[in-house]
């Protein structure tokens, strides 16, 4: 079925949709780290316990969990017109992050309404993936590659925008929640593709394929597996290369470099999810995911040896590890649609992004904990154990599809 503007070609329809959702995720996906970004400022204003500190990261984790297997299990994605719940999420989770504005810093309301956050967009991720692969099959994996590289952006705008804010951390708060609400209008003017499915009612066998269908399987071990490193390196990063750049440098120099550090090396995982997206579909996904996790596992290690030492260095391999950690994440997506009927693949790849996030609610909330007891340098090495079992897991699939 498909559903195109009046007086739009395939093709035509089918850039432009992709242009405009490009947009609307990078929009949405700017409120995801907007409390990590801003935590150094807000500490300047108010005392703020480590606990309280994990805990507003975490909480959009926690969320975002919760929302997408909510969504999962009654098939939203696929039962309902996915660029109305989109904007529906997304409006009001700027709504939901807005709020922060009239919380203390590091308070209740301020960890619940991260919470909700994170609960709403699970509205926008999975859901944008489920309307870029209704325009392909054949270049599936460049279409999920090119959404999860604008997610990539979205997520590091935060940083960028704290930069620009400076010590005004509720500038930041307000232009990312406007962003969020213009990206939701956005998405209702996209167009869905001809190999878009909907599922006809609810139906809780749709779950149990991830377990059935063993290739479904392996890309969710894969996605797990890389899941222990992604969230855990992109919340904290921006700190932990503060820190390091402390050795040797003034504090407030450190912060800024290290909050503009952050924003480099997650948008270079957005360029080269792109990139990796372009090749996924000639060489094959499952080769593009395990050159991806062996380049990251290594620069985890890399950036543990050079930790407190020349900025320069540390600098060089946290923005390989940015680069690498993020082209497989979005070739698991599509090896799961791949691998699912259309009509349930929005579900399936919803009920993977729980899972993931599940994963990274501990990891999120243990990395602080775990930096202050043994430090920076052995956590980091901890985050590299995720693609050593990401590359077994697509090394069985390659095996299986070959």
């Amino acid at each position: 079925m498909t559903l195109l503007l009046p007086g739009l070609s395939s093709k035509s329809a089918k850039l432009r949709s992709l242009l405009i959702l490009m947009l609307a995720e990078i929009a949405g996906m700017s409120l995801w780290f907007m409390s990590a970004a801003i935590l150094p400022d807000m500490e300047a204003e108010t005392v703020i316990s480590d606990f309280r500190q994990a805990a507003l990261s975490s909480a959009v984790q926690a969320g975002f969990v919760l929302g997408a297997l909510y969504s999962a299990f009654f098939g939203l994605s696929d039962r309902m017109d996915p660029r109305r719940l989109f904007a529906l999420c997304a409006v009001a989770a700027a709504l939901a992050n807005a709020s922060l504005l009239f919380s203390v810093p590091g308070g209740n309301l301020a960890i619940l309404a991260r919470f909700i956050t994170g609960a709403l967009l699970a509205g926008v991720y999975p859901v944008g993936l489920k309307i870029a692969v209704s325009w392909g099959q054949k270049d599936r994996g460049l279409l999920v590659g090119t959404l999860v590289g604008a997610l990539t952006f979205g997520s590091a705008a935060p940083h960028l925008l704290a930069l620009a804010g400076g010590a005004d951390w509720r500038w930041s708060v307000l232009v990312a929640s406007i962003a969020a609400v213009i990206g939701g209008l956005l998405c209702l003017i996209t167009s869905l593709g001809p190999f878009h499915g909907t599922a006809g009612r609810f139906d809780i066998r749709t779950i149990s394929i991830a377990w059935t269908n063993r290739k479904v399987r392996l890309a969710y071990a894969g996605y797990l597996a890389h899941m222990w490193e992604l969230y855990s390196m992109w919340a904290w990063i921006g700190l932990a290369a503060t820190v390091s750049f402390r050795a040797s440098m003034a504090n407030n120099d450190a912060i800024a470099l290290g909050r503009l550090l952050a924003f480099g090396a997650i948008a270079a995982g957005g360029v080269a999810c792109i990139i990796g997206g372009v090749f996924a579909d000639r060489l094959g996904k499952e080769t593009i995911a395990i050159t991806a996790l062996v380049v990251s596992g290594s620069a985890a290690v890399a950036t543990a040896f050079t930790f407190g030492g020349p900025p320069w260095l540390t600098i060089i391999c946290v923005l390989v590890w940015g680069a690498s950690i993020l082209p497989d994440s979005a070739q698991f997506s599509a090896l799961v649609a791949d691998h699912s009927p259309a009509e349930k693949a929005g579900s399936l790849m919803t009920f993977q992004t729980a899972l993931g996030f599940a994963l990274t609610f501990v990891t999120v909330q243990a990395t602080p904990v775990l930096a202050l007891a043994i430090g920076w340098p052995a956590v980091f090495i901890i985050m590299a154990l995720g693609p050593v079992f990401g590359i077994i897991a697509m090394i069985r699939l390659k095996k299986l599809i070959s």
